[in-house]
């Protein structure tokens, strides 16, 4: 089920446990999202799917390492908002010309403060109001240098660049987790970013139920569907939300897998 290029936001997923999270976040917005694995990415896959911005998730992966986890470099050639979450943002500024350090100082896990840096931003309306903000930290690694054109807009303690951007092109990024609920504000840098993005902020689970249903259709046309039941919850969705789309047209197949409860 593809929706109208202008309304996707793509989460690129490199093996955080808090992608679904954000992705949550978001549909709490009212914004369609989608989450992609990394090696998934190609430069077809992003032209093809046209979105209007991109989240780069947290991970558990260093960027100093050589085998860890990238994403094309065209994809900050699109022209739409990028936000670099944790690891997002370390990667960023990786392949766009910083530099990343480790080290047992500048390490943070848990509560953090930041505070205020150079002009106003837009990732960052409505934080500030009382001083400093709380934020959730969790990373070994940090940013040392800045790839040009790039400027701070908040630091902590031990992470000098917290919220750094790119404002000409759109592209921010963060050291600490905003979808999180220890980060208070963290929803509201998520509106923020949404609305650089300029997203209609109008998407429901209705309206998703409501077009996925007529795509099943358009899809199966007279022709029958034949469902495996198992009795979970990814099955059982998917036969209901079939058999909304076309009734009698299909037939589900109990597969019994042995991870049922007792008498279930």
């Amino acid at each position: 089920m593809v929706f109208k290029k202008e309304e996707l936001l793509i989460i690129i997923d490199f093996g955080s446990q808090l992608t679904q999270l954000i992705a949550r976040r978001l549909r709490e917005l009212k914004v369609y999202c989608e989450i992609h694995p990394y090696n998934s990415i190609s430069e077809d896959f992003l032209n093809e799917r046209g979105a209007k911005g991109f989240i780069l998730s947290g991970s558990p992966s260093s960027t100093i390492d050589k085998e860890s986890p990238r994403v094309p470099i065209c994809l900050y050639k699109l022209g739409v908002p990028i936000l670099g979450i944790c690891y997002g943002q370390q990667l960023m500024m990786t392949q766009l010309g910083g530099s990343i350090k480790r080290g047992a100082n500048t390490a943070e896990f848990g509560k953090a403060y930041i505070q205020k840096v150079g002009p106003e931003l837009s990732l960052l309306k409505g934080w500030f109001n009382e001083g400093r903000e709380q934020v959730w930290m969790s990373h070994g690694d940090h940013v040392s240098k800045l790839p040009e054109n790039f400027k701070v807009f908040a630091s902590s303690e031990k992470a000098p660049f917290a919220v750094v951007a790119n404002t000409n092109q759109n592209m921010f990024a963060v050291q600490f987790h905003p979808e999180v609920y220890h980060t208070p504000k963290g929803f509201k840098l998520l509106d923020n970013f949404v609305k650089v993005c300029r997203f209609s902020k109008n998407w429901t689970m209705e309206s998703y139920l409501e077009k996925t249903v007529r795509a099943i259709r358009a899809q199966v046309g007279k022709n029958k569907v034949i469902c495996a039941l198992s009795g979970g919850v990814d099955s059982s969705v998917t036969a209901l939300l079939i058999n909304k789309a076309i009734g009698n047209q299909l037939t589900c197949i109990f597969v019994d897998n042995g991870l049922l409860r007792k008498n279930e």
